[in-house]
């Protein structure tokens, strides 16, 4: 099986900010805001589901996660991460214990996990449910799901659920926050989500509440640092050895497969250029040798003596005003800086470089008008990584105008981690 770069490059991808809703619906500089001073509702309903039953789950996961499933008590989430032999991510996603033998599995990872189970030996079955998904984010989520269910959630731990009641139904209540704040997934089928959802808007007026729209979705990703599959890194499914998972996955998903493109001035031979580590990723916490899994021994290799890490970049500000200047003068422009980020669905990948030499890969562009500062994530070699490193990031396509962009390397996520706030002292 052979997939060629210039293929990845060449599909034009459409606008795949659609699946949040509206592009914005204040302006994406007040949605932007939301999570570090009110709170917003997101949608994320797309995301795939699939429910896992029977005695050889934990077995099922444990063979193709990085993750240790030593301790997993009913009403714990995790985030499993799903790797090839190479230890290069395939798929990511969070994984919650409904019951003793009974889980749900959210992200893309749910095709990878299912087709582990029909091709292998394991006392378990599993089935797409269709639930609902929104994320309410934000220092003053807590007051606005206790209002509108009329529950205390005080009694909710970091990546833990609890099931409360909205209008009458059952919903689970995790707590995650993938804005780097505190912040609650609430889910559950999907045939009373607008009912959920209205009463969480009600509830949330008083307290300055935002509806999420899809241009400003993952500038909570870049200031927190959640590299997220297809904007950060591909999945390693393109090799031989994913041959057969491949077909089966593009027949079941035809629509899904033209989200994969490429763009940006980095440039390899091999599709596998574009694949990522957990380490490199910055999950390295999350991979433990307790027992076998897919990938093991490379990532052994790599825990023990990592060579890149994940950082943010701050593009400076002379450099990134000379892009758009570029719009106002005679001659080809450089390469139009979507804002807040760009909207299309690519991969969009720069080259970093340190001295002449290439240092790191440079992803997630975007404005934060939090910050009043252009940003990215960059996977960089760890002998660059330390905090106040200079580097420059080559913006513009192959064979398009490049600019040369000064970049300073800072510390991921650049907005202090505030997901395990003391909800009790609130």
């Amino acid at each position: 099986m052979t997939v060629r770069v210039a293929d990845m490059r060449a599909t034009p991808p459409g606008y795949f900010t659609v699946r949040w809703g509206l592009p914005e619906y204040t302006d994406w500089m007040d949605e932007s805001l939301s999570w570090k001073e009110a709170c917003y509702i997101g949608d994320w309903s797309f995301l795939w589901e699939r429910r896992f039953r029977g005695p050889d789950v934990l077995r099922l996961f444990s063979d193709i996660s990085v993750n240790s499933f030593a301790k997993f008590e009913v009403g714990q989430s995790k985030h499993v991460i799903h790797c090839n032999r190479d230890g290069k991510v395939i798929h990511e996603g969070i994984l919650s214990r409904l019951d003793h033998e009974e889980f749900m599995l959210f992200g893309r990872g749910t095709f990878w996990a299912d087709y582990t189970l029909r091709h292998g030996r394991y006392n378990a079955s599993s089935e797409v449910d269709d639930w609902f998904n929104f994320q309410v984010s934000g220092p003053k989520s807590i007051y606005v799901i206790e209002k509108a269910s009329g529950q205390s959630l005080r009694d909710v731990r970091f990546m833990h659920f609890g099931k409360i009641r909205i209008r009458g139904h059952e919903v689970l209540a995790l707590r995650q926050g993938m804005a780097g704040e505190l912040g609650y997934e609430l889910q559950g089928p999907k045939a009373y989500a607008q009912d959920v959802y209205e009463a969480i808007l009600e509830a949330g007026r008083e307290f300055g509440i935002r509806r999420l729209g899809g241009r400003t979705v993952f500038i909570n990703h870049l200031e927190a640092c959640f590299p997220t599959i297809i904007t950060d890194y591909l999945p390693a499914i393109f090799g031989d050895d994913m041959r057969e998972y491949l077909t089966e996955f593009r027949a079941a998903m035809p629509a899904y497969a033209v989200t994969f493109n490429i763009a940006g001035s980095f440039e390899a031979d091999d599709i596998s250029a574009w694949y990522r580590s957990p380490v490199e990723l910055g999950w390295a916490k999350n991979v433990k040798f307790d027992h076998d899994f897919v990938g093991r021994k490379a990532l052994e290799e790599e825990v023990a003596k990592p060579k890149r890490t994940m950082r943010t970049l701050i593009w400076n500000e002379e450099d990134v005003i000379d892009v758009y200047a570029s719009l106002f003068r005679g001659g080809e422009p450089y390469d139009f800086m979507d804002m807040p980020r760009d909207q299309r669905g690519f991969m969009w990948a720069d080259k970093v470089m340190k001295e002449g030499k290439l240092v790191g890969v440079a992803t997630s562009r975007g404005y934060s008008f939090y910050f009043r500062q252009m940003l990215s994530l960059c996977v960089i070699d760890v002998e660059h990584s330390a905090p106040g490193t200079q580097v420059t990031v080559i913006w513009g396509q192959p064979g398009r105008p490049q600019k040369q962009i000064r970049a300073t390397v800072a510390p991921a996520p650049y907005k202090q981690d505030r997901r395990r706030t003391d909800v009790g002292s609130l």
